[in-house]
């Protein structure tokens, strides 16, 4: 913990014994080992510097192929910026962070006042020799986009094409790439900003480099108990019975929607009785298509829909229409979030992960005794590890799935309805992480940098570099959004 005197005893030690860590201070320019040139950022006026790191694929060995990192560092705007940057750590796993980049320095406009924004490609991400599969891409047709057969071949075919060692994918060696580049761009701490998988990637960060940690921001936190994709029938369960409930207690979403949650289950008890085959206008080209339906096929987009409070607003009507055999709605809202999703999405990457650091602790009775009774069921959980079965698995150390401790300042952050990362993930935690604070935001979904508090609060908080002192009421007086009872929208 930092307190009003707290600079003045290394300033003093410093001074005495000219210790080279303490040679960077508050304006001066890191000593960069990384050529870094200008470069712009998609929508965003102000200039960046871009680079690119080579590190080893294998970094134990230290031969062999070379993974080159994408790097881009936005510059704070004060003359004088604080020394430790912020640096964003992406989701998914295979979200590139790099990517988001032009996304994100909006979004994190009030620390940059002070402090340079570092955004890497995690290796198999990004530009980053990215992992890339798409077994089902967003042109493709909708048969095949409501289809729940798993396509092992296309899986198969991915991992042939591949220059590449995919068990060197894991989240410990990105990390220690990431403390490569921190030291290559002339940083002595960071302060780490993860983001759903990407918090998993900062705890780890944490564990592995803690020296070089100032701070941490966890976003929709999945710590080291949360496997993948385990708990997501139960999470996505607990967001779904949240959904029905305000909208039984919004008087304008019960009476247009009467026993809303009674209907569903009927329909999901049609779909597990026989696929419905219909014809629907594709979103994009207008034409006319046939397709089939399976339960899993409809509770899989369903999942998607409960992400974003907005979305979730229209699952009232969605689900509705559904009722009356109208597809329409369903097809619409899940073309129009799937695309933008996979252009930033390394199926690869994600597979690297997960079959290496959880596939292997989830056992079939497991994913019975968590899917039992939820809507989503079983399959909802084992289809998405049916390609490690062949995936290629690396190796971790021995305690990787041991709690993250800590006393390193760390501020949680949770949305109230998240379907993959609740906010009791962040309570499990902050058990051992000491000088920490959890924030749960009402009415926010999977993200919360959208709130306006939320941004403030995450300002203040880097500034201050603790959690003393900080206001843990951000967000009171938040709702979700009102639910579309038209197409027209809400009720005014």
């Amino acid at each position: 913990m930092r307190g009003p005197g707290s600079r003045l005893l290394p300033a003093v030690l410093c001074a005495l014994l000219s210790l080279p860590a303490c040679t960077q201070s508050a304006g001066a320019e890191p000593a960069r080992k990384l050529a870094l040139k200008p470069c712009r950022l998609e929508g965003v006026g102000r200039q960046a510097r871009c680079g690119t790191l080579e590190v080893w694929e294998d970094r134990a060995a230290k031969k062999g192929r070379k993974v080159p990192l994408k790097v881009v560092v936005v510059p704070a705007l004060a003359a004088s910026p604080e020394p430790d940057p912020l640096v964003l750590l992406a989701g998914g796993p295979g979200q590139g962070a790099a990517k988001l980049a032009g996304h994100m320095v909006p979004v994190l406009e009030r620390i940059q006042r002070t402090r340079d924004l570092v955004f890497v490609d995690q290796r198999g991400t990004g530009d980053s020799r990215p992992l890339a599969c798409d077994p089902v891409p967003p042109d493709a047709p909708l048969s095949k986009q409501f289809d729940s057969n798993f396509y092992e071949e296309e899986f198969r075919k991915c991992l042939a094409s591949y220059d590449a060692d995919v068990r060197l994918y894991t989240t410990p060696i990105a990390m220690d790439d990431l403390d490569e580049v921190r030291e290559a761009l002339g940083y002595q701490k960071l302060n780490l900003y993860g983001v759903s998988y990407g918090t998993r990637a900062a705890l780890v960060y944490l564990r592995q480099h803690p020296e070089h940690v100032r701070s941490a921001i966890l976003e929709g936190v999945a710590p080291m108990s949360l496997l993948l994709p385990l708990y997501v029938a139960r999470d996505s369960q607990r967001a779904l019975e949240l959904l029905f409930t305000h909208c039984e207690q919004d008087a304008e979403c019960k009476k247009r929607y009467p026993d809303l949650r009674g209907r569903f289950e009927a329909l999901l008890a049609q779909l597990q009785q026989a696929p419905v085959h219909t014809k629907v206008e594709h979103p994009l080209t207008g034409v006319p298509e046939e397709f089939t339906l399976t339960r899993d096929g409809f509770t899989g987009v369903l999942r998607g829909l409960l992400y974003m409070p907005e979305a979730a607003s229209l699952v009232p009507l969605v689900l509705d229409r559904a009722t009356q055999g109208d597809w329409r709605p369903l097809v619409a809202i899940h073309h129009s979030m799937s695309g933008g999703l996979s252009g930033n999405m390394s199926q690869g990457m994600f597979l690297s992960v997960v079959c290496a650091e959880d596939a292997p602790h989830i056992t079939p009775e497991a994913i019975t005794r968590e899917t039992a009774g939820t809507w989503l069921g079983p399959a909802g959980v084992s289809n998405l590890l049916l390609p490690c079965a062949f995936w290629p698995k690396g190796e971790l150390p021995k305690d990787y799935r041991e709690p993250v401790k800590s006393d390193v300042p760390v501020l949680l952050l949770s949305g109230e309805l998240d379907p993959v990362t609740p906010p009791s993930w962040a309570d499990d935690a902050k058990k051992t992480l000491t000088h920490s604070l959890h924030v749960a935001l009402p009415g926010v979904g999977h993200g919360t940098s959208s709130i306006g508090c939320a941004r403030a609060l995450m300002e203040d908080f880097v500034n201050r570099g603790s959690v003393e002192g900080l206001s843990s009421k951000c967000g009171e007086g938040l709702k979700r959004p009102p639910f579309f009872t038209s197409f027209a929208g809400p009720v005014p």
